[in-house]
């Protein structure tokens, strides 16, 4: 590989962490997806969808600020909330001031099937995220992610703005802060 002057190469040390995390969340996220599909019936992007309804003011949320809220596009978002209806777990309401706006609504059957999958979940998380950290390592996660988030959020927020997924955002795009 050649090498660009202006390249910030990974320090060895920083490509063991970097490749630990890359593997790691790859697998967290397999037990999550593979866990909601056994016991849920459904992907963890569902789950999510399902969450974030539970969540809102009425259960109720306009399909863009619910795309918003999951870094999805919204093209994603309405093919899941697609499927979610044809689980009878949402429905789509139209906008009565936005001809163009819907508005996305956790049922009853929704909601009783997250109740059911949130335990199972939930458990899945802390067996393999939380159990083997000690509790100050939880916080340090904690401060970790908060970090990382923040230096990704100004980013993901402008590219979400533009019509784009966050994954689209553009690291010039993120204000860069500290040293």
């Amino acid at each position: 590989m050649s090498r660009m002057p202006d390249t910030r190469w990974l320090s060895d040390d920083e490509q063991r962490v970097w490749r630990d995390f890359a593997v790691a969340t790859a697998m967290l996220h397999a037990h999550f997806e593979s866990q909601l599909q056994r016991d849920g019936g459904m992907p963890h992007a569902y789950y999510e969808v399902l969450v974030a309804l539970s969540e809102a003011p009425g259960r109720t949320m306009r399909m863009s600020e619910l795309a918003d809220a999951r870094f999805s596009s919204r093209s994603r978002l309405s093919h899941a909330v697609a499927r979610l209806e044809a689980n009878g777990w949402v429905r789509r309401e139209a906008c009565p001031t936005d001809k163009r706006g819907a508005w996305a609504v956790l049922t009853s059957s929704g909601f009783a099937a997250l109740e059911a999958a949130a335990p199972g979940h939930v458990e899945t998380v802390r067996e393999n995220l939380f159990d083997p950290l000690s509790p100050e390592q939880v916080k340090q996660l904690g401060e970790i992610m908060a970090a990382i988030r923040g230096r990704l959020s100004a980013g993901c927020a402008a590219a979400m703005a533009a019509g784009e997924s966050c994954s689209e955002a553009s690291p010039a795009d993120t204000p860069r802060t500290g040293a």
